[in-house]
């Protein structure tokens, strides 16, 4: 569903709701000052009141709803912009390849349902599902509102609910499309012609979409693919931020209730941790000089108190060796090209502000090329990945530490053993696609879109 048009003014169709939360709940429903508003033109009925993560839209349809309704919706749709529900639907997308957006939509309204459920002056919709009743029906967990909201955020209780397979028709696509020789091999995949992969409910998925029938589909597409990653973890910083002192101030009152678990979450851009973590390793270490006194002696002027003459006391200086990074390149590994490049000129820039040298060595069962390169300089981005050959982390690291390195950056699926454990830090980089792979030792850092 693309962005709807609007119209803008001084007041809109939402204004009294607002001013209602605000009477009653002055702080969370302060919450709504943060958020833009929009009236849709008369004539698109299909829209009673949605959001995108940053404005909430009304339909002409919302005029015509009973106040207590109007006010249960507003703050419902301030709580899916303020908890960042539709920007954290497009962050399931790109980790798992897909999402299904009448799915989430319903566990995004449940946990938003079960946190104003407790106040008595705004009205929900009939058909509204709390998140109780979904871990029940569907998951057989049987636990209060509170318990539930401390325990479940929206990404858990969708990958709990969300049990599609593909259907047979589309197996039996792929299958031939692979023996055809189109690439069709590998995990499942998108469609020929940008459509999704066909998929079939599990009886999880089906009895979510039974039990969400009759709500809302009120969450649009958000437009958060094109902001800087430095910017999307502001922006949750700052409605984390709002969220915790607006329920502070209202207390009993709050339309957050206990709601803890589904909190935004701060998530630093990789790019600023694989920048951090890299450049500390490869940072010139200070070292003992003995042809310059230490600032102590000079002080003193190489004398105690009394006259007595000091014994030399050597200076410290930054050391002379230039620092070294060494860059492991899985071959066998599964990187997109695009996230191949953004990588690369970081690692490019790191160098160059380090001043360091760079080893690149790439290989898979065993060591396949080794280039030496001048700092900043680097050519990354012509590496070609060949997917489907093994790995052995031994090989590579053992050559790797032939070149005595300050820091090693291993570019890999995890998909390997390692049998050589070096003495000096490893920094492992996969892709998202194998977050839950365990390095065998040092960190581990995931690299997302």
């Amino acid at each position: 569903m693309n962005t709807p048009a609007f119209t803008t003014g001084p007041t809109h169709r939402g204004t009294r709701a607002i001013q209602t939360l605000v009477e009653f709940a002055p702080s969370t429903g302060g919450l709504a000052l943060w958020v833009q508003h929009r009236d849709l033109p008369d004539g698109r009925e299909a829209i009673t009141v949605a959001n995108d993560g940053h404005t909430i839209f009304y339909g002409p349809a919302f005029e015509r709803l009973p106040h207590p309704q109007q006010v249960g919706l507003v703050a419902h749709q301030v709580l899916h912009v303020a908890l960042r529900h539709p920007q954290r639907m497009q962050a399931i997308a790109r980790l798992r390849g897909s999402v299904d957006p009448d799915l989430f939509n319903i566990c995004a309204d449940a946990i938003v349902n079960s946190s104003l459920g407790h106040l008595t002056w705004m009205a929900l919709p009939k058909g509204s599902v709390t998140l109780s009743s979904l871990l029940g029906d569907v998951l057989q967990i049987q636990q209060s509102e509170e318990k539930s909201l401390l325990e479940w955020d929206v990404e858990r209780l969708y990958r709990q609910i969300d049990d599609r397979r593909p259907s047979d028709s589309s197996s039996r696509q792929a299958s031939q499309s692979s023996r055809e020789g189109d690439g069709g091999s590998g995990p499942a995949r998108e469609g020929q012609g940008g459509q999704a992969q066909a998929m079939e409910d599990g009886p999880r998925a089906a009895r979510t979409r039974q039990l969400g029938a009759d709500i809302l589909r009120d969450l649009l597409p958000s437009d958060e693919d094109a902001l800087k990653p430095e910017t999307v973890a502001e922006q949750s910083r700052e409605w984390a931020q709002r969220i915790t002192r607006a329920h502070a101030g209202d207390g009993d009152f709050s339309m957050l209730r206990g709601l803890i678990a589904d909190l935004p979450r701060v998530k630093v851009p990789w790019e600023q941790v694989l920048r951090t973590r890299v450049s500390r390793g490869l940072a010139r270490r200070p070292e003992v000089s003995w042809s310059r006194p230490s600032r102590s002696y000079l002080a003193n002027r190489g004398r105690a108190p009394g006259g007595r003459r000091m014994p030399w006391e050597p200076g410290m200086v930054t050391a002379a060796s230039v620092p070294r990074l060494v860059l492991v390149v899985d071959v066998s590994g599964s990187i997109d090209e695009a996230l191949l490049g953004r990588f690369a000129t970081e690692i490019e820039a790191i160098t160059r502000r380090t001043e360091s040298r760079l080893v690149v060595i790439i290989g898979d069962t065993r060591v396949r090329a080794v280039e030496e390169l001048e700092p900043g300089v680097s050519n990354l981005r012509d590496i070609v990945f060949e997917g489907g050959g093994g790995t052995d982390f031994t090989p590579l690291l053992q050559a790797a530490d032939r070149y005595r390195p300050d820091m090693g950056v291993v570019l890999t699926d995890l998909q390997g053993p390692a049998g050589f454990r070096p003495g000096w830090p490893v920094l492992w980089v996969v892709s998202a696609a194998f977050e839950d792979a365990e390095p065998p030792f040092g960190t581990r850092l995931v690299l997302t879109d």
